[in-house]
């Protein structure tokens, strides 16, 4: 996600797409099933006391996501800046004990597991969400992103190695943390939960609540959502695919000035730009 990804990059394909966001929620849920992360969230994000953080998070994050993916090096390192800035101040204890994880054990955001966690559910759920949403890929571009994901994980404080760079890596690395004890959904990361799928919405935006949810909650591993307690019925699941269906249907009647995201098509005018005629 620097300067060795172009346009012909599968992570330029994944990343340009608006409607990812489908899977934000998903991600967040997976990455607080983590007792550590959790706590970290609670603690220094201010996500559920304040009406609004949930949405600057948000678009934080995704700023830093296309900064990483399709800005220049120097507009990809100040992103990667800007983000370990904000982990130098993300540190505590957990104050009971939760999974693997006795009270007062320590968390800190700069902690090469607790990245590498944040990393998979991110490329997971990206992978999962534009399948169900955009459209199918190949087992090598599957692949690809895995292993182009890595390649910002310097900037990060991540050793590139300790990250999957094949699918069958990384749904090896999923499948092992969720068997594990490392994966406890507490009650912190309960309460953030509902922030996510129930209040975390300003009120004008709450009549999107219930498509929004739809690949939140149905597109977890069956055994996060049940214990975070979320209910998914049969109407709900033909629901997600009805939404999935229809969205997969109007995407290619869409221009890419509302399809894709900004920075993505002026790093595409920035990369013809460049080349020689």
């Amino acid at each position: 996600m620097n300067r060795s990804l172009a346009s012909d990059s599968t992570t330029w394909r994944l990343h340009r797409e608006v409607v990812l966001l489908a899977g934000w929620g998903r991600a967040i849920l997976l990455q607080i099933a983590h007792p550590l992360v959790a706590q970290g969230v609670a603690d220094h994000s201010g996500f559920a006391a304040e009406r609004w953080a949930r949405i600057g998070r948000l678009k934080r994050t995704v700023g830093a996501m296309l900064a990483l993916t399709f800005g220049t090096p120097e507009e990809s390192a100040a992103a990667a800046a800007g983000i370990n800035r904000i982990h130098d101040r993300v540190h505590g204890r957990l104050p009971q004990t939760a999974g693997a994880f006795g009270s007062g054990s320590g968390y800190s955001a700069h902690d090469p597991a607790l990245l590498a966690w944040v990393h998979v559910t991110l490329v997971d759920t990206f992978l999962v969400t534009y399948e169900r949403f955009v459209g199918p890929l190949t087992p090598a571009e599957r692949d690809r992103y895995c292993f182009e994901a890595t390649v910002s994980a310097p900037l990060l404080g991540i050793a590139p190695d300790a990250l999957p760079r094949t699918t069958a890596e990384l749904s090896d690395c999923m499948e092992r943390m969720l068997a594990s004890d490392q994966i406890a959904v507490t009650d912190t990361a309960r309460r953030l939960a509902d922030e996510i799928v129930s209040r975390g919405l300003p009120r004008p935006a709450r009549t999107l609540l219930a498509l929004a949810r739809l690949p939140t909650v149905g597109l977890l591993p069956r055994q996060i959502r049940k214990a975070y307690g979320f209910e998914w019925t049969p109407r709900q699941e033909r629901a997600l695919r009805l939404l999935s269906a229809a969205t997969r249907r109007s995407l290619p009647l869409l221009p890419p000035l509302l399809r894709h995201w900004p920075a993505a098509r002026r790093a595409a005018r920035r990369e013809r730009t460049a080349r020689p005629d």
